[in-house]
């Protein structure tokens, strides 16, 4: 069983990544880039059965900071 999970910046939160690699690409002439927000994305590999509650304790309790991130998770 596999899960993955997708954490990026809240909205409004700063995202100076993000601006960095805005910036590169109007620099490399795609102007069309108005914003770029950058994330991470964990992939689990998990025990037959295990509930999608635990993978969301885990984003919660060391994945994710919460405060300032929010996550997706895909069980598949």
């Amino acid at each position: 069983m596999k899960a993955k999970v997708t954490v990026m910046l809240k909205t409004g939160v700063l995202d100076p990544q993000g601006e960095a690699v805005r910036h590169a690409l109007v620099g490399l002439g795609f102007d069309a880039v108005q914003g770029v927000r950058q994330g991470k994305v964990i992939e689990l590999d998990l025990a037959p059965g295990t509930p999608e509650t635990e993978v969301r304790q885990m984003c919660e309790r060391l994945l994710a900071n919460t405060v300032i991130e929010r996550f997706t998770i895909e069980m598949a």
